[in-house]
């Protein structure tokens, strides 16, 4: 009884939480706070406005808010929660203001703290979920979807993305030239952001911008904005922004941005007796044409500094679906997406593509079926805005590998805002082999996603696709209809592939198949459970069911969830899900066992899914799983442990293990991989990664050593280790790899 009484005396804690001492309960509304409406729809005339003033002496950017321009500047405060308690004026105060000089834009801000701010993080592009932290947005068209976001937290970390159609489309990867520096006070912390007109695309002729402010307090797991907005939307809702007034009729200037590259090191493939040199120069070179579009070209490029993909656990007759991790082909990248947007999951802030069919895949470009590297001769993207319409296009060149001819690849997408927060466009796509005729496929469509009123949207898509391999059935369409209200949602839709479509710079799944889906739920709050450390329950389900163009079932599922969002920000799921495939030909799941036979498959798991307050030194996230597979059972647990013991270091250690047995074939496997992470921040310019990566069954040891250090803006040194090493006692040579490389930035 001790002895249990201790467990749970331990892991409550890191559920559920603990106030700092001191401190008021997560969102509670101050004594004096009068709740108001948030809107889910905002006029001209309803939006609240944020001055910016000229100043005529140097603003010295390091936080203090000494300058004489901050005692003119108006301020914007009154800030309103979106989480926990919708209305409500955040529990503590905050103060921002705006102002400008003939070549910068400048932010500056005081937040107020009556306790010690959370820092968990100081490396590039950090992670703002899990600390305290200050966003600004800022829509320079004021054409209420597009906008840049600059962000930092209270020891000066510095973020930046691109936002296009309010968050259906985010470019983490995008980065600027700019400062922000911090200083801690007495009663929070202070800011200073210094953005450089150059850095942004804007008409040179309107003075008046969209603009938003974000203040994350993370012991309250609470959310606040200047402009409010409901809890099922988020900063980039930009449809919802203020205005920022007072701005000069200025000019970005050109922006021509040169960043060529060294490389040098020395590679011996597992098995290899030989280290091979490796000597590489590269150049990256971007240039805005105009005050709205902009060029950017790459010249033999190299991704060394890319981490490695992590291993899973495959238990699908498909291929596994791996992010984009390439910097260029991130940035900008969701000018090219087509589809519907993601929900707000809120577990989960990454928007997750339909893997049934996801229409651009830039993975596709420069690594092989096997995920190795393909050399890139050259490439070039023009992105941006003109004569009304968003356009992109991208074409790049591969060179021979592996016996396999080079390719190039091109894609032009157009899109055309129309109405209040909708738009249509179109997608053209091809692959053609170099040098060898006839090998080539090319895909065409068009989309539109019109906002209706009442939180509703439309989406839809057609494409066709033209290769010599088929002649008919080279289509694939999809339409989805989609509610995201505070308290209830749902998106229900149909697509299908015909059994010729063909997508060489897509992912898919299978074609030949038509697919009807729903995604519904509640999110209730109810008081009582507030006491206990709820916030929030999500009762759910997610229905896919697939048939062929003839009718036959091909596949379904049913999940069926209940999630229990914690005052923490940790969470809890509880979930079955129903399972049918019906498979043609044998496929393997394990190479030491036989494979799972053709027919049809019936099977329900249950799963129990979590993940405590990730803010905290010491963190867990979880899954189990047990119950049917294929043509028997499984049980399978995954889940990670991570230390945080300061905001320079962290570290995970994470599991995937599934036991399986199985009446067809009559077999049993155990597949396990162990994953260890770890991460130390030297400072906000100097950092070390590090990934190693366990598989018992194939003896198989990899670990990827990463140091980057950031020497001037936008300028980076990289030193990568790579191992791969079998620890069969066969004697396999482990394979090896030393690269660095050097990048310098220079503008124009």
């Amino acid at each position: 009884m001790r002895r249990t009484t201790a467990i749970v005396a331990l892991f409550v804690p890191l559920f559920l939480g603990a106030p700092l001492a001191g401190a008021p309960l997560a969102g509670a509304p101050l004594a004096t706070s009068v709740q108001v409406t948030v809107p889910d729809t905002r006029t001209d005339g309803q939006r609240p406005e944020a001055r910016a003033v000229r100043t005529d002496t140097e603003i010295r950017v390091d936080g203090a808010l000494d300058e004489s321009v901050w005692q003119r500047a108006p301020a914007a405060t009154d800030f309103i929660q979106a989480e926990p308690r919708q209305g409500f004026p955040a529990t503590e105060p905050t103060e921002v203001w705006i102002a400008y000089d003939d070549t910068h834009l400048y932010v500056a801000a005081y937040l107020h703290d009556s306790a010690e701010p959370t820092v968990n993080d100081i490396r590039k592009d950090f992670s703002e979920s899990n600390q305290d932290g200050f966003q600004v947005i800022l829509d320079p068209f004021r054409d209420r979807r597009n906008g840049y976001v600059f962000m930092t937290n209270p020891e000066g970390a510095r973020g930046d993305r691109q936002v296009a159609n309010e968050g259906r489309e985010i470019n983490a990867s995008w980065d600027a030239v700019w400062r922000v520096e911090t200083q801690r006070v007495s009663d929070g912390w202070t800011l200073e952001m210094e953005i450089p007109f150059r850095a942004l695309r804007f008409d040179p002729d309107n003075d008046r911008w969209g603009i938003n402010f974000a203040r994350l307090l993370r012991r309250n797991n609470e959310v606040a904005f200047w402009a409010s907005i409901p809890r099922s939307y988020n900063l980039y809702r930009l449809s919802l922004a203020g205005d920022l007034v007072g701005l000069p009729r200025a000019s970005a200037g050109r922006d021509l941005r040169v960043k060529p590259f060294v490389l040098g090191g020395r590679v011996r493939e597992t098995g290899d007796n030989a280290f091979i040199s490796q000597r590489e120069v590269g150049v990256d070179v971007k240039y805005r044409l105009t005050e709205g579009l902009t060029l950017d070209v790459t010249a033999n490029p190299d991704f060394a500094q890319v981490e490695a993909d992590v291993q899973r656990v495959n238990l699908t007759q498909f291929s596994l679906f791996f992010q984009e991790k390439r910097e260029f082909f991130l940035e900008n990248s969701g000018v090219f997406y087509v589809g519907d947007a993601a929900r707000n999951i809120r577990v989960r802030l990454t928007p997750t593509p339909d893997q049934d069919l996801l229409p651009f895949f830039s993975r596709r470009i420069g690594i092989s079926a096997d995920r190795l590297a393909v050399p890139i001769d050259l490439g070039v993207r023009l992105t941006g805005q003109v004569a009304g319409l968003v356009v992109g296009g991208l074409w790049m060149r591969t060179n021979d590998s592996g016996g396999v001819p080079g390719n190039d690849y091109a894609v032009v997408r157009v899109r055309k805002n129309v109405l209040r927060g909708s738009d249509i466009g179109g997608i053209f796509m091809m692959r053609d082999a170099v040098g060898a005729g006839g090998d080539y496929n090319r895909v065409y469509g068009l989309d539109s996603y019109i906002r209706f009123p009442g939180e509703i949207d439309w989406s839809t898509y057609y494409l066709q696709s033209e290769s010599p391999a088929f002649n008919d059935g080279q289509y694939a369409w999809r339409t989805s209809l989609n509610r995201e209200g505070t308290f209830h949602h749902i998106k229900l839709g149909s697509m299908e592939l015909g059994d010729g479509f063909t997508d060489d710079l897509g992912f898919f799944r299978r074609t030949g198949v038509r697919k009807y889906f729903i995604d519904w739920g509640v999110r209730p709050r109810p008081e009582s459970f507030r006491a206990v450390g709820i916030r929030e329950i999500h009762p759910h389900i997610t229905w896919n069911y697939y048939d062929d163009v003839d009718g036959s079932i091909r596949a379904k599922r049913l999940h069926s969830g209940v999630t229990f969002f914690l005052e923490s920000g940790g969470n809890i799921q509880i979930q079955a899900n129903t399972n049918t495939e019906v498979i043609d030909a044998p496929f393997t799941i394990d190479s030491r066992i036989g494979p799972i036979p053709a027919g049809r498959h019936d099977w329900t798991e249950w799963a129990l899914t979590g993940g405590t307050d990730s803010s905290r030194p010491i963190s867990v996230t979880f899954r189990g799983t047990w119950g049917g597979l294929w043509s028997g059972t499984q049980r399978a647990v995954s889940g990670g442990l991570t230390l945080r013991p300061s905001y320079k270091f962290r570290t995970t250690v994470s599991v995937n293990r599934t036991s399986a047995d199985l009446d067809e074939p009559d077999a049993s496997f155990v597949r396990t991989f162990w994953t260890a992470r770890s991460n130390y921040s030297f400072h906000k310019d100097m950092f070390a990664d590090v990934l190693v990566q366990w598989d018992p069954a194939r003896r198989l040891f990899n670990s990827n050593v990463r140091f980057n250090v950031i020497h001037h803006a936008l300028s980076d040194v990289f030193i990568v280790w790579n191992e791969q090493r079998f620890e069969t006692g066969e004697g396999i040579i482990p394979g090896r790899s030393l690269t660095v490389k050097v990048t310098q930035m220079m503008a124009f």
